[in-house]
């Protein structure tokens, strides 16, 4: 009965769009520097100031930085758009769980990570495993600066899941043919463009969902099948030594991917905390937003009220109308 009444005061304070208390909503929202996260952060922020009638601020951050500000409680950044688990489980172990200072959606999308190439380049070298990476005449087909290595897009600077892929890398017995590249995802994507077009050979970190698979022609290379016991991952955060003491040798886990908010947002802007408590989308959604932004150069904000306009009764739900 508790969260009948909660459920139906949220909708009347959300219906109630001229009562001067709602214009108090405001909300930060952090937006890391992958498109998935950056169309999410947009659905959230369009929710808030078209349905809710909030303000909104979007703050550009990695994964570190909106974690420390949502714990911080501050109104600095309030809410994290697409924490990947267990890619990101010392920020949640940290903040969610010991401090208990930020709550973590019970609504996760599906997440898979892996490594790609395009399918022209892998059906014409027979590149069908990640350990294929590892033959001379492969490495040497992804050798674009003459180093005598091959050149792999492991994952942008902060991300935790680079990290890992850079483990991954030595323990897969590549570092003698490939090196790790860390850069922004859009030098990934102006490479996978440029590769294909001269038909040269290119690997990168890739995941599903993402506007990538709309984008090229590209495939997922098989890996060993996940094992826990060879996957021993130690994040920066939570050791200097991380990588000496990590050990990965397995393909990742299917993710739980979800947003996460300070607990400091109830308090100060009920109506969105409870919006949040309530917001869901699927791999797919994902997929089809990052695709309109990053291939159809629409401006994240454009391509969430584009999508809110064609979900409108999903989005009723969200608000409990």
């Amino acid at each position: 009965m508790t969260s009948k009444l909660k459920s139906l005061g949220f909708a009347a304070a959300v219906s109630m769009l001229a009562v001067p208390a709602l214009a108090a909503e405001e909300v930060k929202i952090g937006v890391p520097s992958w498109t998935g996260a950056q169309a999410i952060a947009h659905v959230l922020g369009e929710v808030v100031t078209s349905r809710i009638g909030g303000k909104v601020e979007y703050v550009p951050g990695n994964n570190a930085t909106i974690f420390q500000a949502m714990d911080q409680g501050k109104g600095d950044i309030d809410v994290h758009p697409d924490v990947w688990l267990p890619n990101q489980e010392s920020f949640t172990k940290k903040y969610v769980d010991e401090a208990g200072t930020v709550t973590l959606s019970s609504n996760p999308y599906e997440g898979n990570q892996g490594f790609c190439v395009s399918k022209d380049f892998g059906e014409a070298n027979n590149i069908t495993d990640i350990a294929d990476l590892g033959r001379p005449d492969v490495a040497a087909l992804m050798d674009s600066d003459g180093n005598g290595k091959g050149e792999m897009w492991i994952g942008a600077p902060g991300w935790a899941s680079a990290n890992v892929n850079e483990v991954k890398v030595r323990d897969y017995g590549l570092l003698d043919f490939v090196e790790p590249v860390r850069a922004e995802e859009s030098v990934k994507t102006a490479r996978i463009k440029d590769s294909i077009a001269k038909g040269e050979g290119y690997a990168f970190y890739c995941y599903k969902p993402h506007a990538v698979w709309f984008q090229f022609d590209v495939k997922m290379l098989s890996e060993p099948t996940f094992d826990p016991e060879k996957y021993v991952m130690i994040q920066p955060s939570d050791d200097a030594d991380w990588y000496e003491k990590s050990s990965v040798a397995t393909k990742d886990a299917l993710k739980n991917v979800q947003i996460a908010w300070s607990n400091s947002l109830e308090d100060r802007s009920p109506a969105i905390a409870e919006f949040f408590s309530n917001f869901q989308l699927t791999a797919d959604d994902v997929s089809s937003l990052a695709f309109d932004i990053s291939a159809n150069g629409t401006d994240p904000a454009d391509a969430a009220k584009k999508w809110i306009e064609e979900n409108s009764d999903r989005v009723d739900g969200w608000l409990g109308l």
